[in-house]
């Protein structure tokens, strides 16, 4: 026995343009997606693959913003290792102004010429000490500062240097490290003439030849001259063993300090070793101008103070100079690990975008070749709901 089925033509009639409506939303759908190169243009097109897109924007946002910092930090960086190279050859011009002043054929009015040059210079390393950058706050400010870090002698603020980070480095330098860090004398011990006795003698700045003794050496020392029953010029330290005869150019050596003498000392002269300390550069450059401004001004004894002066400055100015340019090696140091940081940053820009597109984007050949394959299909079902639609009882008894 067969069975039949009846179907109504306003069913099929519906039926039919549900299927071209849904091929025909397919396709603008395939379309949208196409157009604009995603494969989610909606979170509901895929709740998963959405969030794991915006993850991976919301870090390239990240990544753009640390990038536009370092550039920032960057500049001011390189605005500092800048300002410490200027500073330095400011600091070398002074050194060369001293050692002209220690010329021996120079009366005071000469000296008195190097004088401006060198009060010119020790005030243009001030201004570099206090520059700011773009953001008005200072360079060498440190952990933090006033609005003028080196104030008199002084640095106003909180010594030491920010370390830097994975995305972004210091954009400043530490003030106190770099200019107010000085030592005195010879680093270790430092040397004061006593010139009672009124000769003419001057010393240099000494250096160590016994380390363990000179650690273990009680500061100050005095060294005094006097003279034996002969007339020959003999020392002693701090009322020890004599030690004689003394000639200038001697090298005076006690509990493993050495010390060059010149000169003519006298009974009575003496020098006293004083333990090293701490000073500023600008005070540094202060004592040497007060020392080449006061040169002529006295006797003989005074002008071998000039000397003394001048063999100390030349030391401490180098050790000054010595800051600096670790200063500026730090500078350029940031700066090197700037670009690291930025080739960094660009490698995580590379696999965040591919993460993002992986979780977005469209495979385009595959894409088009869904459209093309749509299209045929709404054609052919548009064609075939024509020709059906067409028919009717009357077409077939006709």
């Amino acid at each position: 026995m067969s069975s039949y089925a009846r179907i109504g033509t306003a069913n099929m009639y519906d039926s039919t343009v549900r299927n071209l409506s849904s091929r025909q939303s397919n396709l603008v759908d395939l379309m949208e997606k196409t157009t604009s190169g995603k494969r989610v243009v909606r979170a509901s097109d895929d709740p998963v693959a959405a969030a794991q897109a915006e993850r991976a924007q919301t870090r390239l946002t990240r990544a753009s913003t640390d990038q536009r910092a370092l550039d920032a930090q960057r500049n001011i960086m390189s605005y500092t290792e800048s300002t410490l190279g200027e500073s330095v050859s400011a600091l070398q011009e002074f050194r060369d102004q001293l050692v002209s002043a220690g010329n021996g054929t120079y009366d005071q009015t000469s000296r008195d010429a190097l004088l401006a040059r060198m009060t010119s210079l020790r005030d243009q390393l001030m201004t570099y000490a206090n520059r700011k950058d773009t953001n008005g706050l200072p360079l060498f400010r440190g952990l933090d500062s006033a609005e003028q870090p080196i104030q008199g002698y002084n640095f106003a603020g909180q010594a030491g240097q920010a370390g830097s980070n994975d995305s972004s480095i210091p954009n400043t330098i530490d003030g106190a490290a770099a200019w107010m860090n000085v030592p005195t004398g010879n680093g270790v011990y430092q040397v004061s003439l006593g010139n009672a006795g009124g000769g003419k003698f001057w010393t240099d700045v000494g250096t160590i030849t016994n380390p363990t003794a000179a650690a273990a050496a009680t500061l100050p020392l005095t060294v005094a001259f006097s003279t034996d029953a002969s007339g020959n010029l003999q020392y002693s330290a701090d009322g020890g063993t004599t030690q004689t005869p003394f000639k200038s150019g001697d090298a005076i050596t006690v509990q493993g300090m050495r010390v060059t003498v010149s000169g003519t000392p006298k009974t009575g002269d003496s020098f006293t070793l004083n333990q090293s300390t701490r000073s500023d550069l600008f005070s540094v450059m202060d004592r040497a101008i007060d020392a080449v401004r006061n040169g002529a001004n006295a006797d003989g004894s005074t002008a071998s103070s000039l000397t003394q002066a001048i063999g100390r400055g030349l030391t401490e100015i180098d050790a000054g100079m010595s800051r600096l340019q670790t200063a500026q090696g730090l500078a350029g140091d940031m700066l090197n690990r700037a670009d690291r940081i930025e080739d960094g940053i660009k490698d995580r820009e590379v696999q965040l975008e591919a993460d993002r597109s992986r979780a977005e984007d469209i495979d385009m050949i595959k894409a088009l070749s869904d459209v093309d394959m749509q299209k045929v299909g709404l054609q052919a079902a548009l064609q075939s709901y024509a020709s059906i639609q067409k028919l009717s009882l009357f077409n077939f008894i006709n």
